[in-house]
């Protein structure tokens, strides 16, 4: 065992900076060893501290097994990627940095077939896990409540399937319910020169319902807005026991008017395209089944619209935190045969 990376004590305590482009993305990370070093201070700011007996100090370091941090004192060995979304696997830790990066800063994402043949994986099966574990990730512990300072447009959307036969709330499609923070935003009037408010989609949550029911949406709405919020949606009766809840909540009656639902909620219209957009467009639909992990990656994208740069240091802190969905959730105890991104919806 030896101290093989002579700079690495002074540097530990130096911040943590993140590739603002792909030419960054490439000299930050150009092999296996300088990925270890950035996971290691992202997990160990302070420098590293032991597992087993806590202490802190620079470890031992083993060169044939790269990963592994030996402390000083205990002699106790730890993996950088223990208990991240890279526990266990066996694939580089520079192709998880490029698949993090892929993922989170691309416009349009990447569906596992293009990431397979972007960085050469051997099985498909293998970046189909890459990305679900990583979508897992970004969803952060204890997250913020939606609402607390701007109102909020609520409505429930269907995702993929088909309407069976043409007969009203007949379908096989997914409900989906959307809540958009409406914030307010100053522009300058390229006429009049004068400042005036325009309103733009903040923060969004979304969530697979199992239906249209106000049991589910009051779950939701405990689980994701704040305490007295302002909400608008339709009059449907699943949205009628919002007030009950102490939301402040203002029902308007559409009755299936596109022209109305649009002036009344347009934020939600607006999501709501990108979201069949993204879906078809990337993925060319997904299963029903791991919706909810695709509406995760679509809320960690957009609601990081202005920052995507630096979302790729976002999702890599996520993922120290938990070592994501393991190949039985994926896939099911029983199913053994791969069920691919296309065509299920």
């Amino acid at each position: 065992m030896t101290d093989t990376i002579g700079n690495q004590k002074n540097d530990i305590k130096k911040p943590i900076d993140c590739p603002m482009n792909i030419l960054e993305f490439q000299k930050m990370f150009p092999d296996e060893a300088a990925c270890l070093k950035y996971l290691e201070h992202m997990r160990w700011p302070n420098g590293f501290a032991c597992s087993k007996c806590s202490v802190v100090g620079e470890p031992f370091r083993i060169p044939k097994r790269m990963r592994v941090l030996v402390c000083r004192s205990c002699r106790y060995e730890t993996s950088v990627t223990a208990g991240t979304v890279m526990h266990r696997s066996k694939t580089d830790v520079l192709a998880w940095f490029w698949a993090a990066h892929l993922v989170s800063t691309q416009t349009p994402g990447v569906s596992a077939l293009e990431l397979q043949k972007k960085l050469g994986i051997d099985r498909y099966e293998t970046a189909f896990q890459m990305l679900h574990k990583l979508r897992s990730a970004m969803v952060r512990p204890n997250r913020d409540k939606i609402g607390e300072e701007w109102p909020l447009e609520l409505d429930i959307v269907y995702v993929g399937g088909k309407t069976k036969s043409g007969i009203s709330g007949k379908t096989s499609q997914t409900p989906v319910i959307i809540a958009v923070e409406i914030r307010q935003r100053e522009i300058r009037d390229p006429v009049t020169k004068k400042i005036k408010q325009r309103a733009q989609a903040g923060r969004i949550r979304l969530q697979k319902l199992p239906n249209k029911m106000a049991v589910n949406v009051n779950q939701f709405a405990k689980n994701c807005i704040a305490p007295g919020a302002s909400i608008v949606s339709d009059d449907g009766a699943e949205f009628s026991s919002l007030k009950t809840l102490g939301f402040k909540h203002e029902a308007v009656a559409m009755r299936g008017d596109k022209i109305k639902m649009d002036s009344t909620l347009p934020m939600i219209s607006v999501v709501t395209a990108n979201l069949k957009t993204w879906i078809d467009g990337t993925f060319h639909g997904v299963i029903k089944k791991h919706l909810q992990s695709y509406l995760n990656e679509f809320m960690f994208r957009f609601n990081r619209r202005f920052y995507r740069a630096i979302s790729f240091r976002s999702l890599l802190k996520l993922g120290a935190l938990t070592p994501g969905v393991t190949y039985k959730v994926v896939y099911g105890k029983l199913d053994t045969k791969i069920d691919h991104e296309i065509g299920s919806m």
